[in-house]
């Protein structure tokens, strides 16, 4: 299924919320569907007009320097700051999560940020892409039902965070050079993960964000 942009105005609440995946860059076809088998109806986002129509927004994985300056290419960068900062829910993946951080490490001087979380991230926080790995992850308890057990992540060239403020619940954490460092993380309606939940087949993580947004009412 190739979701289409529409402009309806956005429906908080309703069975089955709109949610926009930013797609500029990254993988957006794999959260468009991990979104539908959540029960949202997903839908892409590349124009600033088209933020008005969605309950909620994925800010996907890929390379989080490069959907920066593709967020002011596109004139999208203020308004999607706008928008988040006026309550409308997030969920950032990876390259996502640095962008929804307040500060990064390691990144590009200047690396333009969407911000609304209050943490600190490390990019490539694991290494580069031959360090990419799987683990299975203690992950929070109080998830949408979706089965028992760890939750099995996807980490490629990973974000871990650095510092999280007092308003910020870590859901996960991973062993980085023999420091727990946090994976997941929530703050009101705004969630992250340093990993790719989208490539695997369990919904927990969307699960929770698609709740997240019928909840932001």
């Amino acid at each position: 299924m190739k979701p289409e942009v529409g402009t309806a105005q956005p429906r908080v609440g309703t069975a089955k919320p709109r949610v926009g995946i930013l797609a500029l860059q990254g993988d957006v076809r794999e959260h468009a569907a991990a979104l539908e088998a959540s029960g949202a109806e997903p839908v892409r986002i590349r124009r600033a007009e088209e933020l008005a129509s969605v309950d909620g927004i994925v800010l996907p994985g890929g390379e989080s320097t490069t959907i920066g300056r593709l967020l002011n290419v596109f004139d999208l960068l203020d308004p999607l700051r706008d928008a988040i900062a006026d309550g409308l829910p997030a969920y950032g993946s990876c390259a996502g999560m640095i962008l929804l951080s307040r500060e990064v490490t390691h990144g590009q001087p200047g690396q333009p940020l969407v911000g609304g979380l209050d943490i600190v991230v490390r990019r490539n926080a694991f290494g580069r892409q031959v360090d990419s790995f799987e683990a299975d992850l203690d992950f929070a308890r109080d998830m949408p039902a979706a089965g028992p057990g760890p939750l099995h992540a996807v980490f490629i060239r990973a974000p871990a965070v650095e510092k999280a403020g007092s308003s910020v619940e870590v859901l996960a954490s991973v062993d980085c050079a023999g420091e727990e460092m946090p994976v997941a993380v929530r703050s009101g309606p705004l969630l992250a993960t340093a990993f790719h939940p989208e490539l695997t087949s369990d919904r927990r993580v969307h699960d929770l964000f698609v709740s997240m947004v019928r909840g932001s009412a």
